[in-house]
């Protein structure tokens, strides 16, 4: 599986590209910004076809580019289905607070247990709300990409609408510390002092959840 973290825009969010090296299949998570440089590094890593544009959560700092690259490839906009609203509806405070465009409406909703299918491959969706009420991440044995569910070395936000200290915290716990201790976290954004960590190093020193 073809996993390239590629940071966009002006909040330090991180896009991934995520494909199928035998057929050229893939998606693209949570497009924040500058999507001809996403695009064409999926090109360079060989996907010829973007099947699905995946978000995270609602927020539109990382779905701010979720028009453009539809109307570039075609692809469809796949969200946690307690999150649909909120992509298609966003709240004007948040449009302005990341100076974002407003997403089309999801094509495809998915819930917990969930796998999106791209190629030959497939990613679990693990529902983590906290963070929005739909927050998600996306497993691949060794691999998690999470969003603004767990940093490294922090946690997601929870003062904005729909978030909460105690879901998060339990959706982190129950979800995420079960997995196993060499798997790879991909962050939402680059916050920490690595752009990747694993679940064992979070488990040791994320000061969140000793």
């Amino acid at each position: 599986m073809i996993i390239e973290q590629l940071e966009v825009g002006n909040f330090a969010v991180f896009a991934y590209i995520i494909g199928c090296e035998k057929t050229g299949e893939g998606i693209i998570v949570d497009p924040a910004d500058e999507v001809d440089r996403i695009l064409r590094t999926a090109e360079r890593k060989g996907i010829k076809t973007i099947k699905y544009i995946v978000n995270t959560h609602c927020h539109a700092d990382h779905c701010g580019g979720n028009r453009e690259l539809k109307e570039k490839t075609g692809a469809q906009i796949v969200i946690h289905e307690d999150d649909a609203e909120r992509l298609a509806n966003p709240s004007p405070f948040i449009l302005q607070l990341f100076n974002c465009e407003a997403s089309p409406p999801a094509d495809i909703t998915v819930s917990d247990g969930e796998t999106i299918e791209f190629g030959n491959e497939a990613l679990q969706v693990i529902h983590t709300p906290g963070h929005t009420p739909g927050g998600m991440c996306l497993y691949t044995p060794g691999h998690v990409i999470t969003g603004d569910t767990l940093f490294v070395g922090s946690i997601g936000r929870t003062d904005l609408p729909g978030g909460s200290m105690n879901t998060l915290l339990n959706s982190i716990r129950t979800k995420l510390l079960v997995l196993p201790d060499d798997t790879i976290v991909y962050p939402g954004h680059n916050y920490g002092s690595f752009p990747k960590s694993t679940i064992g190093q979070e488990k040791r020193f994320n000061p969140f959840l000793r």
